[in-house]
């Protein structure tokens, strides 16, 4: 097999990314945008050692789980790398590959418990970060690589968000604002920023720009008001001059109402800013923390929540729980979490900036207990240190742990298990429908608690 042969290849698996696989001679070749079952003829574009890149030429015979394309971008874009098949394959693809990650990985000899999914995957997001393009034009980068590839209507964002990014392409189109150039370093426009409330229907717009000033920003909220009417709450001009891949800068300049929107979740009034960690998908979310609370059985229980974001998971169990502490190492989401216990009217819970592992030793030096520890870390996973620190030190009866990649919760699962943890149930959820992204949640029980 070389570069440019064509070949007949049968699809067997997906990767964690959503490409395809199937073996010729041997050796895997990966093929995007085909479905388990797919006959195809494809494409070689690239030859490893073990394994190939190709693209389908032709499906020769199609998978019965393959659907009708309803994007017009699908296939450059990089972000619904499984809209092609329909949803309940989808939902399985990913029941399978968090179970046989943890058995590979984490050397666990049982299956997860069935996924929790939303019947409904569209029109999901409560946020959108949209690169702009020449002309003001919004869309998606391709998958790997920064080429904009324009979208008017995301079948991921509500309806809503397509009309405030009409408007603020006509805006930069009137205006004639320049757009930022990543090899220049020159333009002024970066990025489109849309949050939205669920439950509230507030929205936040955020403008990224590589300078200090948006000129004629009076216009342009002139012109969101009388699209948004009640609904606009924020307009948060954010200053980034770095060159970097981050999106937002650290400073933000309030343009117009104020630096943050309300949702609710789970019953608590949750303050959000620019910058909070807060989950994209409400009704999932919701369906996420629940799963979380029966794991961790809060009731009259000292809880200690490590990654904490904005508070979410933890205020959702305050009520019941004997107490709460949250940590973040984002400045903003903690003072949010802060305020959004005092708003809801929840005095037994603190959180406290820091790093997650150096916080937990700081409290364990105060002396204080934890009988639930919570982690919800980025797709990195736990530091083992930190790990260590939560079993010798805090020693809780439950560790429970949510996972936005389960490749890493395999490896800390591991970890757990030999240092005094049985993992006893884990669930997928489904909060990224149409992506390739699943989150799992993990309950881990002290063996001699179990003894």
């Amino acid at each position: 097999m070389k570069k440019n042969d064509i070949i007949e290849l049968q699809i067997t698996d997906i990767t964690h990314e959503g490409s395809g696989v199937g073996k010729y001679e041997g050796q895997a070749v990966f093929v995007s945008n085909t479905a388990v079952g797919d006959k195809i003829k494809a494409h070689i574009l690239k030859v490893n050692k073990h394994y190939a890149f190709a693209k389908a030429e032709e499906i020769i015979s199609p998978s019965e789980h393959r659907i009708d394309i309803d994007c017009g971008v699908f296939a450059r874009c990089g972000g619904c790398s499984l809209r092609h098949i329909d949803y309940a394959c989808e939902t399985s693809l990913k029941q399978n590959r968090v179970t046989q990650t943890m058995q590979r990985i984490g050397k666990i000899g049982f299956e997860s418990q069935p996924i929790i999914y939303n019947e409904n995957p569209d029109r999901y997001r409560n946020k959108a970060l949209y690169p702009v393009a020449e002309g003001g034009e919004l869309g998606f980068f391709s998958h790997h690589s920064h080429r904009v590839v324009v979208c008017d209507d995301c079948l991921l964002h509500p309806q809503q968000f397509a009309v405030v990014g009409k408007v603020f392409g006509d805006f930069v189109k009137k205006h004639n604002i320049s757009v930022y150039n990543e090899e220049t370093h020159t333009g002024l426009l970066r990025h489109f920023y849309l949050r939205h409330g669920k439950e509230t229907g507030e929205i936040m717009v955020g403008i990224v720009i590589n300078g200090n000033n948006l000129p004629c920003k009076e216009a342009l909220i002139d012109c969101l008001k009388d699209t948004l009417g009640e609904n606009l709450k924020s307009v948060i001009l954010n200053i980034n001059t770095q060159k970097t891949n981050v999106v937002l800068g650290d400073k933000n300049i309030l343009l117009f109402g104020r630096e943050y929107i309300y949702d609710v979740l789970c019953g608590v009034k949750v303050r959000i800013s620019p910058h909070s960690f807060y989950q994209v998908n409400h009704d999932m979310a919701e369906l996420l923390y629940k799963k979380t609370a029966e794991y961790a059985k809060p009731k009259d229980k000292n809880i200690l929540d490590l990654y904490c974001g904005a508070g979410t998971i933890g205020l959702s169990m305050a009520r019941e729980a004997k107490s709460v502490i949250g940590v973040e190492i984002v400045d903003a989401a903690v003072r949010d979490a802060n305020i959004n216990a005092k708003e809801n009217g929840i005095d037994n819970a603190r959180f406290i900036c820091g790093d997650a592992a150096k916080a937990a030793e700081q409290l364990r030096q105060e002396k204080i207990t934890a009988d639930v520890v919570i982690l919800d870390p980025p797709r990195k996973g736990c530091e083992q240190a930190l790990l260590y620190t939560v079993a010798n030190d805090f020693a809780p009866e439950r560790i429970v742990y949510v996972s936005c990649d389960v490749a890493t919760l395999a490896r800390d699962t591991e970890i757990l298990e030999n240092i005094g943890y049985t993992l006893v149930e884990y669930t997928p959820v489904d909060l990224f429908p149409r992506t390739a992204h699943v989150e799992t949640v993990a309950l881990f029980v002290r063996q001699n608690v179990l003894k």
